[in-house]
């Protein structure tokens, strides 16, 4: 039945019979993001890979989610980050998450030679314009650059975000 078409309904039942839950192994945390359309893109990437996906609980994430939500309640865990981002970025640290960084940075780990995460793992993305903030990335454990060859800078955050956490859920 090579190159035949399956419908979505067919694929899901495939796939898996239920909803998962927390795995709390990779979360991916888009924490300085500035347009609201690339969470929806990153909820769906989350949802594919099993990944949870960690946003400050303010009006401007949640009102990005609700709008973006196209699972129609069947979302992924989501982690909210409260009272403040290094707080709760210290609380992953101490709790044994490997803190990985999307950004360009000297030192930083080609995409391509990014390994799957063996520990929990929490990817931070950053601001589409300033990146992840320079007093974050002194603290992470690992960045990663992804490669390009083009004119621009940067990937959008959201594909950016979701070519790292494949790498990291080993799906790629």
């Amino acid at each position: 039945m090579s190159g035949s078409k399956s419908k979505p309904t067919e694929l899901r039942r495939r796939r898996r019979t239920r909803q998962h839950g927390c795995w709390g192994h990779l979360v991916v945390a888009p924490l300085w993001v500035a347009y609201e359309a690339n969470l929806g893109t990153l909820l769906r990437t989350c949802d594919a890979v099993g990944a949870c996906l960690a946003v400050p609980r303010t009006p401007h994430y949640k009102e990005a989610l609700a709008r973006g939500d196209t699972l129609r309640g069947r979302r992924p865990c989501i982690h909210w980050v409260a009272p403040s981002k290094e707080r709760w970025l210290d609380e992953q640290r101490d709790g044994g998450f490997r803190l990985v960084a999307v950004e360009l940075a000297d030192g930083a780990t080609p995409l391509p030679r990014l390994q799957p995460a063996r520990t929990p793992t929490v990817l931070l993305l950053g601001h589409e314009h300033q990146g992840v903030p320079d007093d974050v990335l002194a603290g992470v454990d690992e960045c990663v650059e992804i490669p390009m060859t083009g004119w621009g800078a940067s990937l959008n955050v959201a594909v950016a975000g979701s070519l790292v956490v494949y790498r990291l859920a080993g799906l790629s």
